[in-house]
């Protein structure tokens, strides 16, 4: 089979069975048909990819000042359309293996300083319920790494002085320890602005029902803009940050691994790439020999 053929397949695949909207596709086509122009100039094929070319390929795209929004949505195409060729047969190794690699990592997300997260926080205006209930959210997704999904579904019940109760994928509990101010902002909610037996759910709309992923990243892009940070960010965002700024204040992997809820530590491990530069920075400053 050729590959334009196979190329063509995966098109129908994401069209017809995954049933992805046709800008979704458009998006799709045009990321791999990028990559295949990068390896056409470094006279290659797809059957010959290393790692090296992955690393090389989104260096390019780094230097062209693109949003890591851009580069990240480009790894998620091209990865997917090799797990595909892998399925299909066309390719004996997995070379979507590449894309987990930290150095990949390296060049992709925007994570917030710590400063920048006050920012954050600080940018909302908890005179009402809208925006006492955000920070709320936003505290408790920084303090935990939770995914806005499970952010949306945590229940009343579900939070004590210390922890939080969270069922992630497959529906597998796991419990996490909560930050001061998270609990602060999340009493100060309750307390205030939520009626009693209105729902189980903590976090709601202004119409009395849960509150959905999409209204959280809105109104998380809505306080990065008044908060003037430039960063491509989201919720997810929060999870990086959380992660990152653990690793990078000494906390174990494993410890990151299960509060993050990822089976696999080589899943956390992208997180220890963000911290690299910082060390070499405490080497330069506190190392006798330096």
């Amino acid at each position: 089979m050729m590959f334009e053929d196979v190329f063509q397949e995966f098109l129908n695949y994401i069209n017809f069975e995954k049933a992805l909207s046709s800008n979704t596709v458009s998006a799709y086509k045009n990321d791999i048909e990028t990559f295949f122009i990068f390896l056409k100039n470094q006279k290659k094929d797809v059957q010959s990819v290393k790692e090296d070319d992955i690393v090389d390929f989104f260096k390019i795209l780094k230097n062209q000042n693109l949003a890591s929004s851009t580069i990240y949505r480009k790894m998620v195409s091209i990865k997917v359309f090799f797990k595909f060729l892998k399925k299909e047969g066309f390719l004996k190794v997995d070379i979507g293996k590449y894309f987990d690699l930290p150095k990949i990592w390296q060049l992709i997300p925007d994570v917030l300083t710590s400063k920048e997260v006050g920012r954050l926080i600080d940018s909302i205006d908890t005179k009402d319920q809208i925006g006492v209930r955000d920070k709320a959210i936003i505290e408790l997704i920084y303090a935990t790494g939770v995914r806005v999904s499970e952010a949306c579904n945590v229940k009343i019940v579900d939070v004590t002085d210390d922890y939080i109760k969270v069922k992630g994928k497959g529906n597998k509990e796991r419990m996490v320890p909560i930050g001061k101010k998270a609990i602060e902002a999340i009493d100060y909610y309750l307390k205030n602005f939520r009626k009693e037996n209105v729902s189980e759910y903590l976090f709601l709309s202004t119409k009395g029902k849960k509150i959905s992923r999409i209204v959280v990243w809105n109104r998380i892009k809505f306080y990065a803009k008044k908060a003037n940070i430039l960063k491509s960010i989201s919720p997810h965002t929060l999870r990086h940050c959380f992660a990152t700024h653990l690793l990078e204040n000494g906390a174990d992997l494993r410890v990151i691994q299960q509060m993050l809820g990822h089976e696999d530590i080589s899943t956390t491990d992208k997180y220890t790439h963000l911290n690299q530069e910082r060390l070499k920075e405490s080497f330069k400053n506190f190392h006798p020999r330096f």
